[in-house]
């Protein structure tokens, strides 16, 4: 073949495609190439929040990346779930996701703009917030017999929750179906303020989540009843579980894990499971964990899927059984 006006580059390229011969590929850039963010859809300061950036700093130093959190509070999370689920799918862009997002939404809200099944890749849960049930130390109540007891006199006794719909409703309402009770609900902007109101005695009781309600059980303002997980809690050993005093099967937590949008890679899905189990496994992150009563909760992306599954058909049946509708 004469290939008279041709440079000697250009000629070479064009006999080795007419061979059949492809042109050597170009690397793909090794993930992670610059920081990745880390969406919480809560407030900077909160549990959350706090979880997420003590995890953030171990997982960047193993990745060698920074890994900078971004607060978008807002509709129960749905501002900041929606930004992720609809982020590129390649793993510069995560979530905090949790009971609320991955469990209760779905059936809180007539419509989301994702799909909790369908639009995140689980990364892996990272810790759950054991819940307690408190009271306000004036209530003439020490345990789960004498609450109920006690509730059953008060003609629709008024709890607080952090909002409706939060994990702490939930788990009331759960209380409520199982022990046979007729209670109001108080709904607050947040743990702060509704627990400060327990502690004030304007709300006899709630459930308080280990982080927010540590210091004030510490202290002696608030008076535990009960433990809502299988096992006593590590820092309130002294707390029996609810289900020691007869409330069988009696299970509520807060929890979390950290997901991207649906359809990132599954080596870049790998990495940060790999990132995030030696974070949770780091003797710092422990201590750290352990000072707010949390439980770190390692696992895999599919543990993850099959636990969330799990969770929104349980609380799932209890929002629907309540009748709670957020819109």
């Amino acid at each position: 073949m004469h290939l008279p006006h041709l440079t000697l580059p250009r000629r070479a390229w064009l006999l080795l495609a007419l061979a059949g011969v492809a042109a050597p590929a170009v690397a793909a850039e090794p993930y992670p190439a610059k920081p990745v963010e880390w969406v919480v859809p809560y407030p900077a300061g909160g549990g959350t929040d706090v979880v997420a950036r003590t995890l953030a700093e171990a997982m960047g130093k193993a990745l060698g990346q920074p890994i900078v959190i971004n607060n978008k509070p807002g509709a129960a999370t749905n501002i900041g779930a929606e930004y992720v689920a609809h982020a590129k799918a390649d793993g510069y862009v995560l979530l905090s996701a949790d009971t609320a997002t991955l469990a209760a939404n779905p059936f809180l809200y007539a419509k989301l703009a994702y799909s909790a099944e369908k639009d995140f890749a689980p990364i892996g849960l990272t810790v759950r917030f054991p819940m307690i049930l408190v009271v306000n130390p004036q209530v003439p109540v020490k345990t789960l017999a004498e609450f109920r007891a006690w509730a059953k006199t008060q003609n629709g006794a008024n709890y607080a929750t952090p909002g409706a719909g939060s994990p702490h409703h939930l788990a009331t309402e759960l209380l409520r179906a199982q022990a046979g009770l007729q209670l109001t609900h108080v709904p607050y902007r947040g743990a702060a303020p509704a627990v400060q109101d327990v502690v004030a005695g304007q709300v006899p009781f709630m459930f308080v989540d280990t982080a927010s309600g540590y210091q004030f059980i510490a202290a002696g303002k608030l008076r535990p009843i009960g433990v809502a997980s299988p096992r006593r809690v590590p820092n309130f050993e002294t707390i029996p579980t609810l289900q020691e005093q007869g409330l069988k099967g009696f299970e509520a937590y807060a929890w979390q894990g950290l997901v991207a949008p649906a359809g990132t890679p599954p080596e870049v899905v790998a990495k940060l499971n790999t990132a995030l189990l030696g974070a949770l496994g780091s003797t710092a992150v422990k201590a750290r964990l352990q000072t707010l009563g949390l439980e770190s909760i390692p696992g895999t992306p599919r543990q993850m899927a099959d636990y969330a599954a799990a969770e929104r058909a349980k609380w799932g049946q209890v929002i629907q059984a309540s009748g709670i509708k957020l819109d």
